[in-house]
Parts: structure tokens; sequence; C-alpha cells
């Protein structure tokens, strides 16, 4: 954390602020650029339900932390802007000189970070049916920022670009291929910007050729991905033509028989799928199956109490096993598996759970390292044929390099 307050030194850095809207949560971190000093950085958890977490962390170990209600994305950017001046961790907005955002859709438009304008702006819209829990929250952020910081460079930084390397077996649907063709009916993935970050740091891990190196990285958060790579290059991964495919997460259902959503919205009466697609995006998976909460701490707090509670951990640990195994068989073996994202960096149970169930493979797990929490560390024991970590992602410093890169 940088501890000089002087304003007039300060004007003299180059500030860039990395924005990673998630579907219930906004991350943010501010930089020193290039030197990659952190400033500030912070936490919105809970947004949309009550009792929502501020965190922010500043001025070499100064902490600010309130509970309270934010009910969208819009509010959380807003009351960040303000506390960040309220806390003279800026002295003026005009300070901040570069804006990065997380978009989680690019579909094909975007291969890369791509400065924000209006032609960008209106594509990142017309892609929110792609990501319909982020794209729209992407884009509350990115117009809060700019009608704020009307100045600054902005910069769209998308997570699909990541798995643009997927080869044609691995992205397309067996439909029609003109769907592809006509309406780009495919597999685009998410969470690549996490991904991308994680295994750039899980090379430094092994004795082994970048090159060479087998990867699954399990990104589990509120929204939750499994990525298989090879090189550092996505072949393949579990989010499909929208971040509803998959495993099963907060409040998506993840991979279901579209034949099961035409039965239910026949014993429903649902005759609009709009709602239908709603339920499985907002009112399923962990909260669907338990009854208790999109969170998984919430449900956790059930165990041995609540059976639904249990069966929701359950199978969210089985549909994580079920993809390991995939991938593991697609690539012909694995190096390692990387745990990331809030509850691949903090949940020791559903951590625990699923090294356990890979002893298989030759996966000693490490009881004492699995305390551990918020931090780099093996999960696995030293002699393990695969070995597994924890590490925590930093999507926000890959957005403020790709700010960087294009101001």
């Amino acid at each position: 954390m940088l501890i000089k307050r002087n304003h007039n030194w300060r004007k003299n850095m180059s500030k860039i602020i990395a924005i990673n809207a998630g579907s219930s949560s906004l991350k943010f971190q501010l930089f020193s650029m290039p030197e990659e000093t952190v400033i500030a950085k912070g936490l919105i958890e809970r947004i949309g339900l009550k009792d929502s977490i501020l965190t922010i962390k500043y001025d070499n170990g100064k902490k600010y932390e309130d509970v309270l209600d934010i009910d969208n994305h819009s509010v959380g950017v807003q009351l960040l802007l303000k506390l960040l001046l309220q806390l003279d961790i800026i002295a003026d907005f005009n300070e901040i000189s570069g804006v990065g955002h997380r978009v989680v859709a690019g579909g094909e438009f975007f291969k890369k970070s791509t400065l924000v304008n209006a032609d960008t702006i209106a594509k990142i819209d017309e892609l929110s049916e792609l990501a319909p829990l982020h794209n729209p929250a992407n884009l509350l952020g990115i117009q809060a920022f700019e009608e704020i910081l009307p100045t600054a460079t902005s910069v769209a930084v998308f997570d699909t670009a990541f798995h643009q390397t997927m080869p044609e077996e691995s992205y397309m649907y067996s439909v029609p291929y003109e769907w592809y063709e006509k309406y780009g009916a495919r597999r685009y993935g998410a969470h690549g910007t996490s991904v991308r970050y994680v295994v750039s740091e899980a090379e430094k891990l092994f004795d082994k050729d970048p090159k060479e190196l087998k990867l699954i990285t399990l990104h589990l958060g509120a929204g939750a991905s499994i990525t298989a790579t090879v090189g550092g290059k996505s072949i393949d991964t579990s989010m499909g033509f929208t971040p509803l495919a998959g495993i099963t997460m907060a409040t998506r259902s993840g991979d279901v028989d579209v034949s099961l959503v035409a039965y239910m919205m026949r014993q429903l009466k649902i005759t609009d799928i709009d709602e239908m697609v709603n339920i499985l995006n907002r009112k399923s998976g962990l909260l669907g199956i338990s009854g208790i909460s999109p969170d998984m701490r919430d449900v956790k707090a059930q165990l041995g109490k609540n059976p639904r509670a249990d069966l929701a951990v359950k199978i969210y640990v089985q549909n994580i096993i079920k993809y390991i195994g995939q991938y593991i068989a697609e690539m012909q073996g694995v190096d390692g598996i990387i745990f990331t994202a809030g509850l691949g960096e903090n949940d020791r149970i559903v951590r625990r759970r699923v090294i356990e169930h890979l002893s298989y493979l030759g996966i000693g797990f490490d009881a004492e390292n699995n305390e551990k929490m918020g931090e780099q560390v093996m999960l696995s024991t030293p002699e393990s044929a695969v070995k597994v970590f924890a590490i925590p992602t930093d999507e926000e410093l890959v957005i403020a390099r790709d700010v960087q890169s294009l101001m």
C-alpha cells in the first residue's frame, strides 16, 4: 500500500482503477502505474441482497468497512467513488487517468481488450443475452464512471477473449451448423481474465516447460467455471453460450437438459421463455436446491441441520469432480489443479471434499495448509503426482495492465 499523502505528489502518478463487477459483487483496485503499486482496494459483496458488505483497504493498513443495503451495481459505483474522496484516497476525480472494466461477454466481436467508445458500448449491450447477469452490470459501471470521469481512458477487458483459443470441437455445439454461421451459436466461456492471471502465476510453481503444462483451473465464486489449459491457452471450459452453463453456481442452474426446461414451462404454465431463463439464472443453483441462500457461507452454516443444505453442497462438489475428470481425459493427463476466486481461495470444506475424492490420482491432501485462506498455498502434499494449489486471482491487475497498454 502507498503511504504518501501529499496531493501534489499524487497528481504526478498515473492512476488506473480496475473495476470487476460480478453478478452479486463489485471489486476494485486503484493502482499507480506502471509501477503496479496498489493504492487502495475493496469489495462490495451481496449486491442486491440484504446487508451488503462494503470493504476498502488503503493507506498502509487502514480499513473502512460498512454493512448496508446496496440495491444494484449503479448504487455501488456511486458509493465507491464518494468514499475515495471522503477517505482521502484521492483528492480529485481527475487524478484517475484510466478506468478498466471487466466485461464478461465479448462474443466474437472482441478477441482482446478494447477502448470504450459508443460502438463498444452498443456491442456490449447487444451481447447482454450472452451474459444476462453480467453485461448489464458491466455497462452500469462503464456508464457511471464515464459520467464522473469523462476524460479518463476507458477500456473494456473481456472474459471471453481468453477462450478464443479453444478448438472448434470444444466450442461448437451439435446443432445445425447454420446456427453458428448466422447467429454465433457456440461456446464462449467466461472468467477468462481470472484464468489468464492464475495460469500465468501457476506456471512459476512447476518445474516444467510452460508450453507443455496441463492445468485445470477451478474459478469458484457466485459464478463458477472450470477451464482446461495447455501451454497457457484455453482448450475447453465449462460455461457455454452464456455463463448459465457448467457447474452449479450461487443462483444459476448449470447444465440442464433442454427438454426439462420445456417440460417445466408446461407444468408451471410459463409461456415466456425469458421468465424461465430468469428462473434458471436467478432462482436456481445453491439457492434453488437449499432454499436457504445463494451464499455458500449461509448454506454451510446449515450443514448437518438441513438435508437440503447437505444436498446442495454435495451436488456442487460432484459437479466440480465431473468436469475435472472430463478435462483430464481430454488432455490425456494433468499436471496441476488450481482453486481460485471467492470459494476457491477460502472454502475449506469444498476444497477438502474435492481433493480427497481425487486421491485416486495420487494426490495427498494437506489438511494444515487447507486451513489457510485467501493466500497462495499448496493444498496437496509435496510427493503428490498432481499438484493442487490455491492461488488468489487478481483480475484487476490484468485489467490495469491492459488499460496501461492502451493509454
